[in-house]
């Protein structure tokens, strides 16, 4: 997840774009003006600023100038945001990026990932069985920042868990050898264990006994914490799930 400061002086599109890389999984700033954005750029170090250049009083040019001046700032990348197609300007001003209105979103998430120092959310440990969907799952946690460590049923999981223990496990039920029931079971056993958050992704048609087994583990002191279905809900909504859990234990 990035931290990234999104300056322009029409708050619709401030807000479009904030929706936009929220739903991406970075952390969102907005200013509506220079002075403002240079306020919080030396305040909180963005890891990367998107900068429109058409704005009253100071405008995007001389915050870019501004920044590029100081030795605590000039690290920072800057995408230039405007309607004006002038990017040999941008780029002699110190520009990392230049991106003309209208946006589309998925240029400006590809400049993102090009420029972003994405800062590491942690460890997550992947459990599942089927190689295509650990896959999927892989790449989905590491596009949100997350390093990844990679289980095929429970008894290896719970050898990972006991090398390193990670911030985060993503759960399937239906697995050989030691299932996800089995191994949410050890996992209570250990005290040190039971709070790393837990959430079961799973295509098992979960009986009332099921159910009652992982909210029962949602009580002893962790453990659970969600149930998906899969096939059921978009990438950004496990995304989601997944940063507020983490927020929550912050």
């Amino acid at each position: 997840m990035a931290t990234v400061l999104v300056v322009d002086d029409e708050a619709d599109i401030l807000e479009l774009i904030r929706v936009n890389l929220e739903l991406d999984g970075h952390d969102v700033m907005t200013a509506l003006g220079g002075q403002q954005a240079l306020d919080q750029v030396r305040d909180r170090h963005p890891d990367c600023i998107l900068l429109d250049v058409m704005m009253p009083g100071m405008d995007g040019w001389a915050v870019l100038a501004a920044l590029k001046a100081e030795p605590d700032l000039a690290d920072v990348p800057v995408v230039m945001l405007t309607i004006v197609d002038d990017r040999n300007l941008g780029y002699a001003l110190g520009a990392s990026d230049y991106l003309t209105k209208p946006l589309d979103r998925d240029r400006l998430l590809s400049a993102l990932r090009r420029h972003c120092r994405v800062q590491s959310a942690g460890v997550a440990l992947v459990v599942e069985d089927d190689p295509v969907s650990r896959e999927m799952f892989r790449r989905m946690l590491e596009k949100d920042g997350w390093g990844v460590v990679e289980a095929g049923n429970g008894v290896e999981a719970l050898e990972c868990v006991a090398r390193s223990r990670p911030r985060l496990i993503l759960l399937d039920l239906m697995m050989p050898g030691m299932d996800g029931f089995e191994f949410v079971e050890e996992l209570r056993q250990h005290p040190e264990w039971r709070s790393i958050p837990v959430v079961v992704v799973t295509a098992k048609d979960l009986t009332p006994e099921d159910r009652m087994f992982l909210n029962g583990s949602l009580m002893l002191s962790g453990c659970v914490k969600r149930v998906l279905q899969k096939g059921t809900f978009r990438r950004e909504d496990l995304l989601r799930e997944i940063r507020d859990l983490v927020a929550a234990r912050v």
